[in-house]
Parts: structure tokens; C-alpha cells; sequence
């Protein structure tokens, strides 16, 4: 049999034996051939291997989150729950590592441990007034990653993130802010009532002296002269009004000769 003929029937044995697999974008394959991984990693295509000599994982290299809830003591040992998310994927270059070094199951096997023990440490340093506050809850983010990637990255998982998404705090703690910011609200509401008292006052001694002041000018321009003409025109307007007028002796004049009084009948 030539070579050409002896290559193509192993290839087609190969073939009619072996097993494909597919490896999609985002994703990458470890081979290991009789219990031996290959250093190169599979690129996305066909991959063919021969079951009971040749095998393919397929690793998934996008990101991913772990999401985590903790119990955890606060530095006075008030009691707090934290819902945390760890951003993190395996890269391309490290799979392989990560197969040899810790296995498939790196998430339980590592990930998960370090998460807890650096949430229970970290935050137990810190007071429970800290979990309140964005810039603490920020700090504490931070230094969680800082952990996570000192002590992860060297064995091939990449922490891209840690994020806080929710604190529950001691109800004794959140009943005493609450408390707090009841009290602030009740003294914000003195102090605009106040302020509107204030304001209502000024209001009021400013109409005070404005009729005080039209009063100081109509006292002022009533004279002799501007009397008189009112009586004279009075006279004019109304045939029926009486008016007393002072005379020399202090005495009233009765002006009534204008009232139109009907004559006397036999």
C-alpha cells in the first residue's frame, strides 16, 4: 500500500472513530492526550480527538459574576448582611494553568473561599457607620478587590471588579438613623416655620407703617381751607345732609332750610 493510500485510511479511521467537538467564540478547549494536557490551547472551530486517548474541555472566557451574601461583624460587633458581586474571568493564556493547578471546579475550589474570607476580614475592621456612607462602602470595595487579586491572579483567575449592591444594617443601628433623620427633618420644619413667622411679621409691620405713614399725609393736608370747601360741596351734592357748623360762641348752626319739607294743609 503507498504512503498516500496508508495516511488517507488512518484518516478516515480517525474519522470513522474519533469524536468532533466545537469551540465557539469566547470560549477556548484544553486537550490532554492519555492524561497529558497539551500547553497550546484550542482556538474557536473543529476540534477532533479519539474517546479513551484524546479529550477536550471547553472553558468559557467571558466575564462572569459570583454573587455572595455575608454575615459579617462590623468593628463594634454589630452584626451586618452584605450582598457582594466579584467580576472575574479566566483568560485564554491561563486556562491551561488553571486545569493543571486547581481544576475545573476553580470557582468553589478557590473563588468562593477567598471571597468570604476577605469580606469577613476586611469589613470587620471597619465601623458599621462605614456601610452607610458611599465613600466607605467605596473603600471597602476597593480594598476587597485589592485582596482578591493578590491572592487569585497569581493562580490564574483576573478579578476585574467587586461591587457592593446591598447592605443591610443592624435594626438597631437603622431604627437610631432613622430616628436621627426624623429629628433632623422636625428641626428642618422648625426652622422654616420660624423663618415664616419672621416673614410674616415683617409683613405686617411693613403694612403697619404704610397705613401709619398715609395717615401722617391725610393729617397733614387737612387744613381750615380744605374743610370748608368740603362742607361747600357737600351742600352742593346733597340736598338732605345735615351739617352742623361751628360758630364764634362754639354753638351749632343747624343748616336744614334746603330739606324739601311739604307745606302745611288746612
Amino acid at each position: 500500500m503507498s504512503r498516500t493510500r496508508l495516511i488517507a485510511a488512518r484518516s478516515f479511521a480517525l474519522l470513522a472513530t474519533g469524536c468532533g467537538v466545537v469551540v465557539e467564540d469566547g470560549t477556548a478547549g484544553v486537550k490532554a492526550t492519555l492524561g497529558k494536557f497539551d500547553d497550546r490551547q484550542l482556538g474557536p472551530g473543529w476540534h477532533w480527538y479519539v474517546p479513551g486517548i484524546t479529550w477536550v474541555e471547553v472553558w468559557n472566557l467571558k466575564t462572569q459574576e459570583l454573587k455572595e451574601q455575608a454575615q459579617v461583624p462590623s468593628s463594634e460587633g454589630l452584626i451586618s448582611q452584605l450582598d457582594v458581586s466579584v467580576i472575574y474571568n479566566v483568560p485564554k493564556e491561563n486556562i491551561v494553568t488553571v486545569r493543571k493547578t486547581i481544576g475545573t471546579n476553580y470557582r468553589e475550589t478557590v473563588l468562593e473561599p477567598y471571597t468570604r474570607e476577605a469580606i469577613r476580614n476586611i469589613v470587620s475592621g471597619y465601623p458599621v457607620k462605614a456601610l452607610f456612607s458611599d465613600e466607605g462602602r467605596t473603600d471597602i470595595g476597593e480594598n476587597i478587590l485589592a485582596f482578591l487579586r493578590a491572592k487569585l491572579e497569581p493562580r490564574g483567575v483576573q478579578v476585574q471588579d467587586v461591587l457592593l449592591r446591598d447592605v443591610r444594617l443592624p435594626p438597631s443601628f437603622a431604627q437610631s438613623i432613622e430616628a436621627k433623620l426624623r429629628a433632623e427633618q422636625e428641626s428642618f420644619q422648625k426652622e422654616f416655620e420660624l423663618a415664616k413667622a419672621k416673614k410674616d411679621a415683617e409683613i405686617e409691620v411693613a403694612r403697619a407703617e404704610g397705613v401709619a405713614k398715609s395717615n401722617e399725609i391725610i393729617a397733614a393736608s387737612i387744613n381750615e381751607n380744605y374743610l370748608r370747601y368740603r362742607w361747600i360741596d357737600s351742600l352742593r351734592t346733597n340736598e338732605k345732609t345735615v351739617i352742623y357748623v361751628p360758630t364764634e360762641t362754639n354753638l351749632p348752626l343747624l343748616e336744614a332750610g334746603r330739606w324739601n319739607v311739604p307745606p302745611k294743609t288746612d
